[in-house]
């Protein structure tokens, strides 16, 4: 039967469940913090969510990326790039006031040299900012929450290497732009408070050349003379989710992505750095011992460092306080027996002489009791009450005695002097030795 018990596999612990439970709850509430600022951005009505669900409903592969896993970058047919930043290359200023959190213009930035790094290798649509973070925060677009024109002209001239390119802004409220759609149908786009841009380098896709609202420009020129182009979209509600709900807009971004995509995958990415791979030039190549050993270069190596010295430190303070580990297996009952000696040592070191007295006038009750007694019959008389009762009824000339001892036990403070603790023990002793041995 011992055995058979024995081999049983014991279920989880209830403590290890909750633990682990613990453990996913905080590194679930960790992600969705980081991530949260960039889900708000996409839900909002700058945001490019309602484009990746229509171009997935009508059949287009369409997916948003954030980042963390490699491309195949021959998958792509083309990348959209949201472009939430007026000062590419600069870092943001943090707003302090709600004011300015409102007025801020770029919602994380943005290097050109990962746009245009993505651009050199996968066709890609750039989607220029229009809109202030109020426009998001309050799902109002108004012409004074737009970004700056001199801003946008500069983010403009670093995209298409002109280096001055003009933004142009519609004189009235709504402004529809014809569209010819691969079938030959036509289509018109509705714009609120249209950006458009005018460059002799861009040739228009929607628009004209002094008005343009998408337009295919050079990007640069490359080391070996071959010249880049990009697709550049000077107005997001083209595509955005204030936008995309707007005269013919829908049919035309579904048009325009589909025939650019050429059956291939779309990817909205708000990534910031470039995670695309060429499976022909960058194959996956085999792990070797060198990348483990990344790990033990700085900064890992002094995070490690601090770890061992903190494990030293844990484990010396730990040997003082609980002493050696024993290497004799404890003899039955001895369990009870080391916990209340710990708990002792732990009342000690803590400075509660007090609290210790009364636990060891509770204890050495218990004691005498079971002494008196037997094992058997002593659980009537270890409380104090019960042991009282019986000595009063046996021993009448010692109960005033035990009693008042009991009594300044129990009114010692917690953090108590030690010789004022072995007064009343010794006194406690002196009376339970007359009682056991009826002196």
């Amino acid at each position: 039967s011992d055995s058979a018990s024995s081999a049983t596999v014991r279920p989880p612990r209830v403590e290890t469940i909750v633990i682990a439970l613990v453990c996913v709850i905080v590194l679930a509430a960790g992600w969705y913090i980081l991530s949260q600022r960039q889900q708000a951005l996409r839900r909002s009505p700058a945001g490019l969510d309602g484009l990746q669900v229509w171009l997935s409903t009508n059949g287009i592969s369409a997916q948003n990326f954030s980042g963390g896993w490699l491309m195949d970058e021959t998958s792509i047919g083309l990348l959209v790039i949201p472009v939430y930043d007026t000062a590419l290359d600069q870092q943001r200023d943090a707003p302090s006031t709600k004011e300015e959190f409102l007025r801020q213009q770029d919602e994380y930035d943005l290097e050109m040299e990962n746009i245009s790094a993505k651009a050199e290798r996968v066709p890609t649509l750039v989607v220029l900012p229009k809109w202030r973070s109020g426009m998001r925060l309050t799902g109002l677009a108004h012409p004074t929450l737009r970004v700056e024109e001199g801003r946008l002209a500069s983010t403009l001239g670093q995209l298409i290497g002109d280096p001055d390119p003009q933004p142009v802004f519609a004189s009235t409220p709504f402004t529809d732009f014809k569209y010819r759609s691969t079938e030959g149908e036509d289509l018109w786009a509705t714009i609120y408070a249209a950006q458009m841009f005018k460059s002799p380098n861009c040739i228009p896709v929607i628009g004209n050349k002094d008005a343009m609202l998408l337009a295919e420009c050079p990007l640069k020129e490359t080391e070996d003379g071959n010249e880049d182009s990009i697709l550049v979209l000077s107005d997001p509600d083209l595509l955005n989710n204030h936008g995309l709900r707007l005269g013919n807009n829908a049919y035309i971004a579904l048009d325009v992505l589909g025939s650019r995509a050429d059956e291939r995958n779309l990817v909205i990415d708000y990534s910031r750095t470039s995670w695309l791979r060429d499976p022909f030039t960058e194959p996956e190549r085999e792990r070797t011992w060198a990348d483990l050993l990344r790990f033990f270069e700085q900064p890992f190596l002094t995070l490690w460092f601090g770890s061992a010295v903190v494990f030293a430190l844990f484990l010396w303070r730990a040997s003082l306080r609980y002493g050696p580990v024993l290497s004799e297996p404890a003899a039955p009952g001895a369990s009870k027996g080391l916990a209340v000696r710990a708990r002792a040592r732990l009342m000690r070191l803590s400075g509660q002489d007090g609290a210790l007295t009364g636990e060891y006038a509770a204890a050495r009750i218990a004691a005498t009791a079971e002494a008196l007694f037997g094992a058997a019959n002593a659980r009537h008389f270890t409380s104090e009450e019960d042991f009282l009762k019986y000595v009063k009824r046996r021993h009448p000339n010692r109960a005033a005695r035990l009693e008042n001892v009991l009594l300044d036990i129990r009114k010692l403070p917690e953090h108590l002097h030690a010789a004022d603790a072995i007064h009343l023990i010794d006194e406690l002793e002196q009376v339970l030795e007359q009682i056991t041995h009826d002196a």
